[in-house]
């Protein structure tokens, strides 16, 4: 790592001053980098007037809006730290989370304060609305002395020197961040984060996906998530990339149209999305008996992937040069579709307790159901393979985590006595030459045992069925009968893609699937044998980053 992500920040904003930073997509709402650089400055001057330290605490809990990264950018260079909150916990979870956090200012939109004005809150000096950086509530002492700040005339202009650190240098060691993991098993961490963590996932997104001064971002990632923050935020903008942020929750209607409006030059997203878009805009034209003939077929094979890789463009905006997908593992047959038209497409590996990037390299490398090699300053490695080279994955390096926040016994249990941390995914590593590529087949706490002393990784099935047309999301897990809780049996739950299933005539989807299973099973050992298929009407429970939440499905089979 070369330089704290800051300092990046800084030659932007003097070489930029006129250039619009951060648009609300939709609404009025811009900034120019020069009215960022005086936002902060009135930032800066409002905290030292609350008697905020550095090293004190600020919650953020809001949805993703310019104000939220203005914010955010404040409370770093002041070197206070940000405690970063997704707006979708409840509001009684809000509450607790604020007062472990030990925050003294919350900056909050107006969608979460509706509920979370109703729950007992810790003394704070200061409570703003994200909207517009307006006071919500004052301690006593402070009323009538800081309302003003931030609308008061700036001195900052172009010519001015400027710097988003004003007191001397930062430890890049020290806590820059507290993020609150997303609950999916329903007890929510707060994940301590370094500069250095930041600064060196900064430097290995522009390293993996290189953006330019001007380029045009979407973002419609959770920025309360670590891979919104990096991929929406951090790393491009400090590369000069003007950000447009989806103030609405990203439906495809408002998605596409914000694509094509904007035409990206970089989209970030999950595969949910990917797979979205592959449904509506591919899957009716390659489900024809001609083009399945023609996409192998010599010589009309390479005119036909073209224009398959062109309408996926398009439908970003046609500008986009790079994918960056994460969160979540990707459907194989779509992989596979956007692997054999070239689609300039990047699966990294990431997770909130490294800031997020483990790994990641650019579309050119990319390699099918790996996740990349390990970025500068991060090395993995198997702990207690079996006799396929597989284990739980293992990081050490620059981007791991301080540990949980006043939580030692959790941290402990995630790192082994040589300082590497347990990451809970099932996979190998295979080398090339000096190169480590990483693939996960698994996670540890979905692990499926049975009293046999059999183990199975549910997502390994969940692969094979995923290949199965007319499959739009697939869960794998051990049933539980209330009657015999000794019968044991792997269920396969689907969400039926219906659109799919009715061009193919397909009308009986229960009777489809299960014949699709069995061949299926014919392929595995026996114990990986799935007994029960159930269809479901609707889509799986998912967190704000898109994941099905497991732990929300009902496992009964009587």
């Amino acid at each position: 790592m070369k330089h704290h992500f800051l300092h990046y920040m800084d030659q932007v904003i003097q070489n930029r001053w006129q250039d619009v930073a951060f648009v609300d997509y939709g609404e009025k709402k811009q900034y120019t980098h020069g009215e960022v650089a005086q936002q902060v400055r009135r930032f800066h001057k409002l905290f030292r007037l609350l008697g905020i330290k550095q090293g004190d605490k600020i919650a953020i809990a809001s949805r993703n809006c310019s104000n939220w990264v203005v914010s955010y950018m404040a409370i770093m260079s002041y070197k206070a730290v940000a405690v970063t909150l997704l707006q979708d916990f409840k509001a009684e979870d809000l509450a607790r989370l604020i007062e472990h956090s030990d925050s003294k200012m919350l900056i909050v939109g107006p969608y979460v304060w509706r509920e979370l004005q109703h729950q007992q809150l810790p003394d704070l000096q200061a409570i703003m609305s994200m909207d517009d950086f307006s006071f919500i509530h004052l301690a006593e002492p402070y009323k009538g002395h800081v309302e003003h700040i931030m609308t008061e005339p700036s001195t900052l202009t172009e010519n001015t020197f400027f710097s988003l650190v004003q007191d001397g240098e930062i430890d890049l060691d020290s806590l820059a961040l507290i993020n609150y993991t997303s609950g999916s098993t329903g007890s929510p961490k707060g994940v301590m984060i370094s500069h250095r963590s930041l600064s060196n996932n900064t430097e290995n997104g522009q390293h993996i996906l290189p953006v330019e001064p001007g380029q045009r971002v979407v973002s419609m990632l959770p920025l309360a998530h670590m891979f919104g923050q990096l991929a929406d935020f951090l790393y491009p903008f400090s590369a000069g990339a003007t950000i447009y942020y989806l103030t609405k929750a990203p439906t495809p209607s408002i998605l596409l149209k914000a694509m094509a409006d904007v035409k990206p030059y970089l989209v970030a997203t999950v595969p949910l999305v990917i797979e979205k878009i592959h449904k509506k805009k591919l899957d009716p034209l390659l489900s024809k008996a001609v083009l399945k003939f023609c996409w192998y077929t010599p010589g009309i094979m390479n005119l036909i992937r073209a224009y398959v890789k062109k309408s996926l463009v398009k439908a970003f905006g046609g500008q986009v040069r790079y994918f960056l997908c994460g969160g979540a593992a990707m459907n194989p047959v779509v992989e596979k579709c956007l692997m054999d038209v070239n689609f300039p497409l990047s699966i990294g590996f990431g997770m909130t307790e490294c800031g997020p990037l483990v790994s990641g390299l650019p579309p050119k490398y990319f390699k099918r159901r790996s996740c990349g090699a390990p970025v500068p300053g991060m090395e993995a490695k198997i702990d207690n393979p079996n006799e396929k080279g597989e284990g739980e994955i293992l990081v050490r390096g620059e981007n791991v985590m301080m540990g949980y926040y006043k939580n030692e016994e959790a941290t402990r249990e995630v790192f082994t006595e040589d300082g590497y941390f347990r990451t809970g995914d099932y996979g190998k590593v295979e080398m090339e030459g000096d190169d480590q590529w990483i693939y996960i087949t698994g996670r540890l706490k979905n692990l499926i045992i049975f009293s046999n002393g059999k183990n199975v990784y549910p997502e390994e099935i969940e692969t094979d069925i995923q290949g199965v047309y007319g499959v739009g999301e697939v869960v794998v897990y051990a049933g539980e009968s209330k009657s015999d809780p000794s019968k044991e049996v792997i269920v396969a739950e689907i969400y039926p893609d219906a659109e799919a299933l009715e061009r193919h005539g397909i009308t009986d989807a229960q009777t489809y699937f299960e014949g699709a299973i069995k061949k299926i099973n014919e392929k595995n050992v026996s114990y990986k044998h799935v007994g029960k298929v159930k269809l479901r009407a609707e889509e799986f429970p998912k967190n704000t980053s898109r994941k099905i939440t497991r732990f929300a499905i009902d496992k009964s089979i009587d």
